[in-house]
């Protein structure tokens, strides 16, 4: 079973995206915050981190700044997604290794599952 860790601040959307995923086939670990995603990521090792930019405390790309300086997970694909359409944020989060950058309104929680799917085949 592939094992995906998802970044997310709002409880609600956190855990409708988990019970989405999970229903997909995922096991679904879950951070509220980016330091708390960076403990996972290294004593879980995912298979792809699904990764909110706006987070509470420090940011999505704060977190990718710190996992690409962990040689063991800083190949772990990660895939952005919010409704932070700012475009050089989006160039930030791409030179920092990104696959793709979702805005969530642009995209159903199913869809985001297929997106999801395609990056772990």
């Amino acid at each position: 079973m592939k094992k995906i860790l998802l970044i997310e601040d709002e409880k609600i959307l956190a855990e409708m995206y988990r019970d989405k995923l999970t229903q997909a086939g995922f096991e679904v670990l879950l951070a509220f915050e980016a330091e708390e995603g960076l403990e996972l990521v290294k004593k879980e090792r995912p298979d792809l981190i699904l990764l909110d930019i706006l987070l509470s405390r420090e940011n999505g790309i704060f977190f990718l700044t710190k996992l690409k300086n962990e040689p063991e997970v800083a190949s772990t694909p990660v895939v952005a997604f919010s409704n932070y359409d700012d475009p050089e944020v989006k160039i930030k989060a791409a030179k920092l290794g990104t696959k793709e950058y979702l805005i969530k309104t642009n995209y159903t929680p199913q869809e985001i599952v297929e997106k999801i799917k395609e990056y772990l085949r």
